[in-house]
């Protein structure tokens, strides 16, 4: 009787559709985890694949490419090696399944398939995938281990099917993207399904970028008493040794390796930051392009870009207008001078009188208004492109949610871009968030240390700056109360009495309504960007353009 296990946590980073590449990164962990004395490796949801792969998973080429390198996977475990536990998409009589194939000793010696599968949010897996039955636990080197992929955790049937049927270990395969407080509701899971099955648990998830979404890793074992045992690190790749002994109360793991959780704040800037660099190197764009106005949300974008693939791959255009302010052009200068990234200045005066002259005829009569002020921004968004045909580079937007929200951007002028990093994140978090990374910086990163964001960014009135004193108040509430009424909103889904109720205005609480609504059709052509919070525009809140409803309560 096996009284002994050793079982690596391989927390690793795919690529949606590259099976080859991701067949070189499963074999490279495993041959890590063989000289480090695994019997068993671990590896997260659709590793094989690349999660989520979306419609790229009803291709039959696909399907059969897959099938073919996951046999030849199996291949590979007839060295003496460990065993592996690898998700994949896979075909049983003519249905798709979210799989964990058990390979060992050079063949597939066992296949469990995803029962619980989540519809909501940026997930829809009822799509493409069917539902697996209730199933009991697999033989591995000896153990009987209860196998759950992700949602699978969420729900007590499995792990309950699990346990009565002679589970001794629960692992559980994730892609488990991130948001603020999903580790506490991940360990929220865990512990239920601990204290109804009395059994430890193996959490394993992926980590990196994928279009809007970014994996946080953080895998981690707990003992049949809820005890942390290890936890990976989070934001990178690892493999995570972990130890096991059979005693008279079943299995237990040796305490290991705990890495620390992060606060929001470097959590959020590391998932800009890998997110950004994981869509910039898996779509292989050579560089990052970006308008920096000296405002705040261009200098921490910037300063993402530079940490995330490095400094001498971003390009920076300042792009004056009549109305930009001396100290605008000195905070841009200032700010490319401490990240080390290239700045060049493009005046659009020239380009706004071409534009003013050209409609003239046409506006003859009609009196000045945003029309002429949107056309200063669509003018630098002409630019921005036009520097990324000639270069390569993606250009990366600096909106952020709070803009997104209401509107407060114009299309085809500061939406104009391949990506955003602040697209999820609200105005009063971006000046946290700028604090800390001036006293910060991610043991990841490329840009410097230090101050990377002068001071007077971070203090002066946002503006615009597309007409004289322009201030954003001009137009939106004080930020604290907009991000205030937006997230009830938002992530709350609050009425407008319940948000009243709460100390806002009640005029101001409708006009926010009515700005949000009305921006919808401009949010429908934005391009992606890092979701951080639970309800992200785009795949989580989904509201039609057309709409014409509106809170009476």
């Amino acid at each position: 009787m096996m009284k002994q296990l050793s079982i690596a946590l391989a927390q690793l980073n795919p690529t949606v559709g590259d099976i080859t590449g991701n067949v070189s990164l499963i074999l490279k962990a495993r041959s890590m985890a063989f000289k480090l004395g695994a019997d068993l490796m671990v590896c997260g949801e659709l590793i094989l694949s690349g999660y989520p792969p979306e419609d790229l998973v009803l291709k039959e080429s696909y399907q059969t490419q897959i099938h073919k390198s996951a046999h030849m996977l199996a291949e590979k475990t007839n060295d003496g090696g460990p065993a592996m536990i690898i998700g994949t998409p896979w075909v049983i009589e003519d249905r798709l399944y979210n799989a964990l194939l058990v390979m060992d000793a050079g063949k597939i010696t066992n296949v469990r398939l995803k029962r619980e599968l989540p519809n909501y949010g940026v997930f829809d897996e009822k799509r493409v995938f069917s539902s697996g039955p209730l199933s009991g636990p697999v033989q591995v080197r000896g153990v009987r281990v209860g196998l759950m992929i992700c949602e699978d955790m969420w729900f007590p049937d499995l792990s309950e099917c699990l346990e009565e049927s002679g589970a001794e270990i629960l692992i559980v395969a994730n892609g488990s993207p991130f948001e603020t407080d999903k580790l506490e509701e991940r360990l929220s899971y865990a512990v239920a399904r601990i204290v109804e099955s009395h059994l430890p648990l193996i959490y394993v998830n992926l980590v990196g970028g994928q279009d809007e979404l970014v994996f946080d890793g953080g895998s981690f074992v707990l003992d049949h008493k809820c005890n942390l045992r290890a936890r990976a690190p989070v934001w990178k790749e690892s493999i995570l040794m972990t130890t096991w002994q059979k005693l008279n109360s079943g299995w237990t793991c040796a305490s290991t390796e705990i890495n620390p959780n992060l606060e929001l704040n470097q959590s959020s800037y590391q998932a800009m930051v890998l997110g950004l660099r994981d869509y910039v190197q898996k779509n292989k764009f050579p560089g990052i392009v970006l308008g920096l106005s000296g405002g705040i949300d261009s200098a921490l974008s910037a300063a993402v870009a530079a940490d995330a693939i490095g400094p001498d791959k971003v390009l920076c255009l300042m792009m004056p207008s009549p109305y930009t302010s001396k100290d605008s052009k000195d905070d841009a200068i200032a700010c490319a001078n401490i990240l080390g990234i290239e700045l060049i200045e493009i005046p659009i005066t020239t380009l706004i009188n071409t534009f003013n002259h050209s409609l003239k005829l046409l506006f003859k009569d009609l009196n000045t208004d945003t029309t002429e002020e949107n056309i200063q921004s669509r003018a630098r968004g002409v630019l921005l492109m036009a520097a990324s045909n000639k270069m390569g580079y993606m250009v990366l937007t600096t909106g952020n949610k709070s803009e997104m929200s209401v509107g407060y951007t114009t299309l085809y002028g500061d939406m104009c871009g391949g990506y955003s990093v602040l697209k999820d994140i609200y105005k009063t978090d971006i000046f946290k968030i700028c604090l800390w990374r001036n006293e910060n910086i991610p043991n990841d990163c490329f840009g410097p240390k230090g101050c990377v964001i002068p001071s007077r960014i971070i203090s002066k009135a946002p503006s615009a700056e597309l007409k004289h004193n322009q201030s954003d108040q001009d137009t939106l509430p004080p930020y604290e109360i907009l991000d205030g009424i937006l997230k009830c909103l938002i992530e709350g889904e609050l009425s407008v009495n319940k948000i009243v109720n709460l100390g806002f205005d009640e005029s101001t609480v409708r006009h926010v309504w009515q700005m949000l609504d009305l921006a919808e059709y401009k949010r429908r052509q934005a391009p992606p960007g890092v979701k951080i919070t639970r309800r992200a525009f785009g795949r989580d809140r989904r509201y039609p353009i057309t709409n014409s409803f509106r809170d009476q309560i």
